[in-house]
């Protein structure tokens, strides 16, 4: 492929927006409030403080805190961006007299990140990794490159309203399985039980020792997660393969895929790029807050006055979506009027600098986690309340907002952005600056 005498070439420190980078940044650095509880408690503390981490005070503050205000909300940020950077790559290189090496370039970027996911959550030992499902979505995106915001956001209703559709049926068969259990309950013990409630009494069964997993099974987790590299990978295979595959498709087309493309129309709109009224982000903040809180405060409510019952989860997730995209909407609004305003330059520009790096300080978390908290470090895993963790994320934010903008200084990326732009390009980038 004819490079054009460079024009295809990645986006220079003069051409990026600088509103995307704090936003990411922003996005990047919030991704690790959730993730924490991934890397240092069992599986399904992510979700429910009473399986491990603690589930009174401050732990239980944390879990409020986070469900409230962060809870799908910075992965909803995240993904809107990786829509906005398929957009503006195509865009610019498209003007630049482009043609089907666009297509290329785009899908050999897209196919890397799907291989950077793989290494990352079998070999750099995140089973929440996201790359793979940005790699694996982000391939549907190039068709609609061109396609009017308008018709992008209806998209984006339909895939909304279908998710929540699917959340709902799922709530109503799993409470259905639930009335099958106490019918069986009624029988005596060695009555046969009709086929319709014996396998409805199966399947509560099984939902809930995955959901509500025993101590026994608690501690042979943690245990796990203390031995050497070579038996967590095999250990986190498993999970790896589902979050892959099971999880992926029955979550991510109304999830990850929804808010790539909401993401492409609010680049199109002008709304992420700070190009709007300091007023029209502060009525997006305010209505994005106003609607949004009370959502994720009724679903926190409907898990705290059922005590995190198997059941309560299923009904609570049933507005999951709306919420958090509310909440992102009040976020955007916020990041957007800071980075409008004339205040705090530093961490502005620590954020951008953070966001520039995102791919290399996404991949930093699991790093330092896995050192942290499995056999291969300090073996916390399972040793932190859920509010210690928090010690651990802001360690790691001091960390990268100080080291990002001083790795900028001497380097044009950073490493794993450097690796991904010389394999998407087919050629080797420069690195240093001069």
């Amino acid at each position: 492929m004819a490079n054009k005498n460079g024009l295809l070439g990645p986006v220079s420190t003069s051409e990026r927006i600088r509103s995307l980078d704090v936003l990411r940044g922003v996005a990047l650095l919030g991704i690790l409030l959730m993730n924490i509880t991934g890397f240092g408690l069992v599986f399904m503390a992510y979700v429910d403080p009473t399986v491990q981490g603690g589930a009174e005070g401050y732990n239980l503050y944390a879990w409020l805190m986070n469900n409230l205000f962060f809870e799908g909300t910075m992965r909803a940020m995240f993904s809107m961006l990786f829509g906005v950077g398929m957009v503006l790559m195509t865009s610019r290189m498209i003007g630049r007299g482009g043609g089907i090496e666009v297509a290329d370039i785009y899908y050999r970027r897209t196919i890397w990140l799907l291989i950077f996911g793989l290494i990352h959550g079998y070999l750099i030992l995140w089973v929440g990794d996201i790359l793979f499902a940005y790699g694996l979505w982000g391939l549907f995106l190039f068709p609609f490159r061109n396609t009017k915001p308008k018709k992008l956001i209806i998209a984006v209703v339909v895939l909304t309203l279908i998710g929540s559709g699917l959340l709902y049926g799922k709530y109503n068969k799993i409470k259905e399985y639930k009335m099958q259990y106490e019918t069986a309950r009624t029988y005596s013990e060695g009555q046969e039980l009709p086929k319709e409630v014996s396998e409805g009494k199966e399947a509560w069964e099984g939902i809930a020792a995955e959901l509500k997993p025993e101590q026994v099974k608690i501690t042979e987790d943690t245990e796990s997660m203390h031995k050497g590299y070579f038996d967590l990978v095999m250990f986190l295979a498993p999970i790896n393969r589902m979050m892959q595959t099971t999880f992926n498709y029955d979550n991510n087309p109304w999830d990850i895929l929804a808010m790539m493309i909401l993401g492409m129309a609010l680049f199109k709109m002008g709304v992420i790029t700070a190009e709007l009224k300091t007023r029209s982000y502060l009525i997006m903040m305010l209505f994005g807050y106003g609607i949004g809180i009370p959502i994720n405060y009724y679903e926190s409510n409907i898990l705290l006055e059922n005590n995190f019952s198997i059941l309560s989860f299923f009904e609570s997730g049933i507005t999951y979506p709306f919420g958090r995209i509310a909440m992102s909407f009040g976020h955007i609004g916020l990041v957007m009027l800071f980075c409008k305003s004339n205040i705090l330059g530093f961490l502005r520009n620590s954020l951008a600098a953070v966001g520039r790096m995102a791919l290399t300080n996404y991949i930093m978390h699991s790093v330092i986690c896995a050192f942290v908290f499995t056999g291969i470090g300090f073996s916390l895993f399972g040793k932190l309340e859920r509010h210690e963790l928090y010690y651990v994320v802001f360690a790691i934010w001091i960390f990268q907002l100080v080291a990002s903008p001083i790795w900028l200084k001497y380097f044009r990326f950073g490493p794993l952005e450097w690796l991904w732009r010389s394999l998407t390009y087919k050629k080797k980038q420069p690195f240093t600056r001069t």
